[in-house]
């Protein structure tokens, strides 16, 4: 989960979104068990799971101001969350909390949210269907063999990621570049050496062809 601070008048309406209530009711005991553990619990029962999921839908109600209404992002920096990993999503609100993720407005909307919350949330993500951002661009064929080459191995032939590593198949293409910019040049939002030397492998000119790449796939 990521903004740019070019939205920052979004943050207000985002805030008083979520304070005014359509962040989840009290569980009780269920807030005390980590995020993690629930989304576990939840997905062993297909009940439960549907309802974590419809639970979610209302809960990243602010979410959707700029990720979508079902994962699909409103604008092209800002990264699609459908079909994500429910552990990946769950790493990147702790990174957002600890500042391992350096964005304020991504911090202040992640600690509003209880343990139930976050779990809804990723469940309701994950299941949120794909579609690929472009059409592929004039140098995915290109971009294909580089991204077999340095990236495969943690993201999978298919792009699709896991519980460690993000899809990026269908990815939105300026969300791409402007990530693989940030580590290209550490400008400081992300850390992450071994994604710093594979976009250093990568080169800063082949960047826009992995993007047109991802960008085409479902």
């Amino acid at each position: 989960m990521s903004h740019t601070n070019a939205r920052p008048f979004l943050a207000s309406a985002c805030c008083l979104l979520v304070l005014g209530g359509l962040s989840l009711p009290s569980f009780g005991a269920a807030d005390a068990v980590a995020a993690d553990k629930l989304v576990a619990q939840l997905q062993r029962s297909p009940a439960d799971l549907q309802a974590a999921q419809a639970e979610g839908r209302k809960s990243s109600a602010f979410c959707a101001n700029c990720h979508g209404e079902t994962g699909i992002s409103r604008y092209p920096e800002v990264p699609n969350l459908a079909a994500q990993h429910p552990d990946y999503l769950l790493r990147q609100i702790d990174a957002f909390l600890t500042g391992k993720r350096k964005n304020e407005f991504m911090q202040g909307l992640m600690k509003v949210l209880s343990e139930r919350d976050k779990a809804a949330i990723v469940l309701f993500y994950a299941a949120a269907p794909v579609q690929a951002a472009t059409a592929p661009g004039p140098r995915a064929a290109e971009g294909e063999a580089h991204f077999a080459k340095l990236c495969a191995r943690c993201h999978r032939d298919d792009a699709r990621g896991g519980d460690t590593f993000p899809r990026l198949a269908g990815q939105q293409r300026e969300y791409v570049r402007l990530s693989l910019t940030r580590y290209l040049t550490q400008s400081g939002e992300r850390f992450y050496a071994p994604m710093t030397a594979a976009v250093t492998q990568l080169g800063r000119d082949n960047i826009d062809a992995v993007a047109d790449y991802l960008s085409g796939l479902k």
